[in-house]
């Protein structure tokens, strides 16, 4: 997929997983629930030394669809795409990863907390963002101010969003998506658990 490509990736659910993975023996099981609930496209972020070799793992489950988070720099976007990355999301955006992001035509979501990160975005080509940390930026409030200046963008707002206020998020029309980490809960995995969260989140597109 081109860089254009994460609108695409955006619209497949209302929810995509904020996944931080520690065993790499529980990657296929959570990415095989999360599919089967209705959760095509995973975010493994890269904070735990069995990310790559999770990423690795899901893309072998039919109908994932799978990229990297919390890639920081070149270097991450590098070993990401090594992974077999489909996509890749960032907490915020810099001249050298968004560059070397447009550079490999991989689908980028960086992301914004103000209209400054989303000039930036916008100078660069980008027309879809992650907008982050939501719920401590300025909540829907922010959000819903920032679209005025910024018509035809796309977001995704991701941190402090929980299965109940998701809905008020989607309800925006700027919001294809929203993060979230509630559908994989800490702990260990139980594939049922998690296929059951899964297909509540992925409800919410209805």
């Amino acid at each position: 997929m081109s860089d254009s490509g994460i609108e695409q990736i955006m619209r497949l659910a209302p929810v995509i997983p904020v996944i931080v993975i520690d065993r790499v023996e529980d990657a296929v099981p959570m990415a095989e629930a999360l599919v089967a609930g209705g959760l095509k496209v995973l975010e493994v972020t890269m904070r735990t030394p069995a990310a790559l070799d999770a990423i690795r793992a899901m893309k072998k489950v039919p109908g994932a669809v799978v990229g990297a988070g919390t890639v920081l720099n070149p270097r991450m976007l590098e070993d990401a795409l090594d992974a077999g990355s489909e996509f890749i999301v960032s907490p915020g955006l810099t001249d050298s990863l968004g560059q070397a992001a447009i550079t490999a035509g991989i689908p980028f979501l960086p992301g914004v907390a103000n209209a400054t990160n989303i000039m930036a975005g916008l100078d660069i080509g980008l027309d879809s963002f992650k907008f982050f940390p939501a719920a401590t930026s300025g909540g829907i409030a922010a959000l819903k101010a920032l679209t005025g200046p910024f018509g035809g963008i796309n977001f995704c707002p991701t941190g402090g969003i929980s299965a109940a206020t998701a809905p008020e998020w989607l309800a925006l029309d700027p919001v294809l998506c929203v993060g979230g980490s509630w559908v994989v809960p800490s702990g260990p995995i139980d594939p049922a658990r998690i296929e059951a969260l899964a297909r509540e989140a992925a409800a919410l597109a209805s």
